[in-house]
């Protein structure tokens, strides 16, 4: 998930209570930790990181408008075609999948729970079959009941039809009996869908995999099991319409430029108890400029709807006032800031060249422009600290992280070159990448690498640019600014997406690598149908090693949140689930 915020998560199950309640369990916070017993807004005694550790001004009050705000436009409101972590966050207020992350602090919100189904799935056939039990009383916005058959169109739309919704995983599609023939249901012609996936009754679905699949429950998780009714889908086009699920629904969307959603009168608390409904508005203003965005954060107008944190001015001014510090939340969050290296474009289809990459790099200096160690520690692997299957390593270790010329020389000319010339991607609405991008560029041309920044909009990263391999051999783009997020709290939940050759795709790619390495490929398979989590995270971390010595991504920084917590707004935890952002699954307001 690209944390982004991507997507996400990233980034394991601590049971705590759920966020609204005024009593709360939450790591061993009592509510007199967060000194605010009125929810009144005032965040000022909360201190510094207390939203990683507990619910900060917890409150149950309704009423007000709570207002988001993002820097560009997201990939997707629709649930089935969004693969950044704030839509999968945010996704949850109108979409319910089948089963989510319960709001908690740091870890503690790692914790799976049903959402539109009953209980986790009960699986059988060695993990191979996967059956749910849907909530009795589930209702659209309308009125209609969902059903089992509105979550089977909803995976078969978002993981099947991938020449119009391309833009998130496409785990089903992989591991679904049948899914590499499936033509999605905009081709298909018998209207029957997917034989794998059953619907023996309205409140049953019932998931057959091609392979055993043991952190299933993490799949049904993501925004894709969220409910369609066939009737009302109009494919790409959907987003101007959604049908909600969840709490709240539409009132209005202008593409580009704002979303408001009010409360659904025909969500029923009684079938969710999860979701609280505090404010009567959400308000998501979209190509709002950065250093804005933090004005009103600090003016407690706004929520970073990218949860990517403050930008460098505005972090100067926070970590160096004590009184701003305290209302600062900083935390790992299951994310490595990277650079992918294209393994399929000449020369970097030679893993020399690759590695004269890895040696010339001076991620000291990228991890300055990146804001320093408060925006995270310098990185040596593709699985960050807080991720299952994580080892320490470092096989491409320069004096104080500065790089190598020699050694970056050296492989170059094993490569059989003395120069490269090439193009760096990185994303034009995010200062700090463009920052990091500018440093690794000035490291490699001094050892001959001569690299070329060409910029995108985040919205269009992995659908025009980036993520089109095709676009990349044509614009000779050898290496690709990244952030990623654990898709969920496991080795294979962080790798598969970025590493496995199954996930390269012709448009919406997130393997910018293009690594299609038989054995990261087996023994990510391999994984997955291991039953015991302690040879699965084993296997993750030779996947991790495997990577590396393929050189096929340069690891920049783990990347550390820093959020400031805006006053007026009620029930602020930062989550693991989503890559430190706070969950806004609950968030209220005392502005009405």
């Amino acid at each position: 998930m690209e944390g982004k915020q991507t997507i996400m998560r990233r980034s394991a199950l601590a049971a705590i209570a759920a966020i609204g309640t005024v009593s709360l369990v939450l790591t061993g916070c009592s509510k007199a930790d967060d000194n605010n017993e009125n929810g009144d807004g005032n965040n000022k005694s909360a201190g510094a990181n207390a939203a990683t550790k507990g619910v900060v001004n917890a409150s149950t009050a309704k009423g007000g408008t709570v207002t988001y705000e993002y820097s560009d436009v997201p990939d997707s409101f629709d649930p089935g075609n969004t693969y950044y972590a704030y839509m999968y966050n945010l996704s949850r207020l109108y979409a319910r999948p089948l089963m989510t992350f319960k709001p908690g602090a740091g870890e503690a919100g790692n914790e799976l729970v049903p959402d539109l189904a009953s209980a986790p799935g009960e699986p059988s056939d060695g993990g191979k079959t996967w059956t749910y039990k849907l909530r009795e009383g589930l209702k659209y916005e309308d009125g209609t009941p969902i059903t089992s058959k509105d979550v089977k169109y909803a995976v078969e739309r978002s993981n099947f039809a991938r020449d119009v919704l391309s833009l998130g995983p496409n785990y089903f599609q992989q591991f679904l009996e049948g899914g590499e023939k499936y033509k999605g249901p905009y081709k298909d012609k018998s209207d029957k869908g997917l034989a794998s996936i059953e619907t023996p009754d309205d409140t049953t679905i019932v998931f057959k995999l091609n392979r055993a699949f043991q952190e299933f429950d993490y799949l049904v998780a993501t925004p894709q099991t969220a409910p369609v009714p066939q009737a009302k889908d109009t494919g790409v086009d959907y987003v101007k319409k959604i049908v909600s699920s969840g709490s709240y629904k539409f009132e209005s969307y202008a593409e580009g430029k704002e979303a408001v959603l009010v409360r659904n009168e025909n969500w029923d608390a009684a079938t969710d108890p999860l979701r609280k409904q505090y404010p009567d508005k959400i308000v998501v203003k979209l190509k709002v400029n950065a250093e804005t965005i933090d004005q009103d954060v600090r003016a407690g107008k706004a929520i970073d709807l990218g949860g990517g944190g403050v930008q460098a001015a505005t972090q100067a001014e926070v970590v160096n006032d004590p009184d701003l510090k305290a209302n600062t939340d900083n935390t790992f969050g299951g994310r490595l800031v990277y650079m992918a290296i294209n393994t399929k474009l000449a020369p970097f289809d030679k893993v020399e060249c690759r590695k004269a990459v890895q040696y010339a790099v001076d991620k000291n200096s990228v991890q300055t422009a990146l804001g320093g160690p408060i925006r995270g520690d310098i990185a040596t692997t593709v699985l960050p600290p807080d991720i299952p299957g994580y080892q320490k390593t470092d096989l491409y270790a320069t004096t104080d992280s500065k790089g190598d010329v020699a050694k970056a020389k050296e492989q170059l000319k094993a490569c059989g070159k003395s120069s490269i010339k090439t193009n760096l991607s990185a994303r034009s609405d995010r200062p700090q990448e463009i920052a990091a991008a500018t440093a690794i560029i000035n490291s490699l041309k001094a050892a001959g690498i001569d690299a070329t920044l060409k910029q995108y909009p985040s919205g269009k990263y992995f659908t025009d640019s980036a993520g089109v391999p095709t676009f990349n051999k044509k614009q000779n783009i050898g290496l690709h600014m990244m952030q990623w997020g654990s898709d969920w709290p496991s080795g294979y939940g962080f790798e598969q997406q970025i590493l496995h050759g199954d996930a390269i795709g012709e448009s919406g790619n997130t393997n910018l690598s293009q690594l299609d390495n038989a054995d990261v490929n087996s023994m990510l398979e391999e994984a997955i149908g291991t039953e015991d989590p302690a040879k699965r995270d084993a296997l993750y971390a030779e996947v991790d090693k495997k990577t590396m010595e393929e050189a096929a991504l340069v690891p920049l920084t783990y990347f550390k949140v820093l959020l400031y917590r805006p006053a007026g707004f009620t029930n602020l935890v930062s989550t693991a689930a989503f890559s430190g952002q706070y969950d806004y699954l609950n968030i209220g307001t005392t502005k009405k």
